[in-house]
């Protein structure tokens, strides 16, 4: 647990506490039943994701530890720092499933930025049936695609892999104050394109258990007992809400 949460943290890049998707749900950075449905697909159904947003400071970090809190508990967190990283994770394989983390698709010269050949071995591990975390400079779908896909030569099959795409908005409330927002939600099962699942702009608010082919409704019923005991329960910190899945 004390690796889980150390590689979580590892992730702040602007100090604080590392949110839990507890708090995201209580700051109203989503709905309710995004935040079920996103524990059911990454708890229940261990699928791979990536945040995207444009400006720093949207919350790409932050909405990426939360869901890395919910990865399953058999899976070991790993940073992916470097091609010779990925190598040998792609070569000694044991019977320990692995999260492998990329801070953010980019060309920063920081710790586990990957770009090029770097980013394209990283998006390779799923073939070796392993999980994936990121996050990139993105607003959108479309621009993502294009980073990936793109510029950094990610065949679509990889990118297909991503299962969750979560895409974030900066919102004015006034005064000075700005809220961070999940605005839009896309969905694949590793084998087909990508769907919307959610769309805070577009006012598409389909219930997720009835449009997902991830996430079925016996999984998003649990998910939802889960977090409803959660809140009840008054467990925000990743530490708990780790323990919680334990």
């Amino acid at each position: 647990m004390a690796n889980k949460c150390t590689e979580i943290n590892r992730c702040n890049q602007r100090g604080g506490r590392m949110l839990s998707i507890v708090d995201l749900l209580e700051a109203e950075s989503l709905p309710e039943e995004i935040a079920v449905y996103l524990m059911a697909a990454v708890n229940q159904k261990e699928a791979s994701f990536m945040v995207g947003a444009n400006p720093g400071g949207a919350g790409k970090t932050t909405v990426m530890g939360a869901l890395l809190n919910l990865v399953p508990s058999s899976y070991q967190l790993l940073p992916a720092d470097s091609l010779k990283t990925l190598e040998e994770g792609r070569e000694n394989h044991d019977e320990t499933p692995k999260c492998w983390i990329c801070h953010e698709i980019s060309r920063g010269p920081y710790y586990a930025y990957l770009w090029g050949r770097e980013a394209r071995a990283f998006f390779e591990m799923a073939d070796y049936g392993h999980l994936l975390a990121t996050n990139l400079h993105a607003d959108t779908y479309e621009q993502a695609y294009e980073q990936i896909c793109q510029d950094n030569g990610v065949p679509e099959r990889h990118f297909s892999r991503m299962h969750l795409q979560l895409y974030l908005k900066l919102e004015s409330q006034g005064l000075g104050r700005v809220a961070r927002k999940i605005n839009t939600v896309y969905e694949s099962t590793g084998d087909s394109e990508h769907k919307l699942i959610y769309d805070g702009d577009g006012l598409y608010f389909p219930h997720p258990a009835e449009v997902s082919q991830l996430v079925s409704e016996s999984e998003f019923k649990q998910a939802y007992k889960q977090l409803h005991e959660m809140r009840q329960r008054g467990l925000k910190d990743i530490k708990d809400i780790h323990d919680f899945f334990l």
